[in-house]
């Protein structure tokens, strides 16, 4: 794999995201809670902490946890929650180890259409649906990883020129634009919750 992505605003985080799998992987299981150039410069902060230039999925499966939560809770810690994102990263390693030999891109090499693919990225530890519904959607946009029906399996996510996701960032103008559909989608969830909050205090 060897792409051009921006996705921490970072040249040498964004260098190994384009380079590593398990970086991209890991990068996309962190990016919940926090800014998402914040979660995406997580996987080089990791690489530069244990003295490495990649990731390593036997490495990071194979350490001690405290030793490893340690590490992500060094300032400035890796994510508001590295303790627990920390356990979740393990998992994801030792599900790799298990499961494709510790090589992360055998997770879609090995996938025949987009559908098999969505699955398979559902399975990881810590991947729901809609996190890897926007994994395949930045497969298949920014990573050359396009197998049949790719788009479809990732819904929304998959639409060409929207601004929904990671999927969709190659800038900092892209950037704001995805931040900015986040906020609106938030605020229109917490009006339709307060819509119906009064909803059911009419109907008392």
């Amino acid at each position: 794999m060897d792409a051009n992505v921006h996705l921490a605003q970072d040249p040498e985080a964004d260098a190994l995201l384009g380079r590593s799998p398990l970086a991209a992987l890991t990068g996309m299981l962190l990016d919940q809670q926090v800014p998402m150039e914040w979660a995406f410069k997580g996987p080089a902060t990791i690489a530069g902490r244990m003295g490495a230039r990649d990731l390593d999925a036997h490495e990071i499966a194979a350490m001690d946890p405290e030793a490893f939560a340690a590490l992500l809770s060094e300032k400035p810690a890796v994510h508001r929650y590295p303790g627990s994102m920390a356990k979740r990263i393990q998992q994801l390693c030792q599900y790799l180890v298990e499961h494709h030999g510790g090589d992360a891109e055998a997770v879609w090499r090995e996938a025949g259409d987009g559908a098999a693919l969505l699955k398979r990225l559902q399975d990881l530890p810590g991947f729901g649906r809609q996190k890897a519904q926007i994994f395949l959607a930045l497969l298949g946009k920014q990573l050359g990883v396009r197998p049949t029906g790719w788009r479809e399996a990732a819904g929304a996510y998959g639409e060409e020129g929207s601004f929904r996701s990671v999927a969709d960032i190659t800038g900092p103008e892209s950037l704001a634009k995805v931040r900015a559909h986040k906020q609106e989608a938030k605020a229109a969830a917490r009006a339709a919750a307060a819509a119906k909050g009064a909803g059911k205090q009419s109907s008392k």
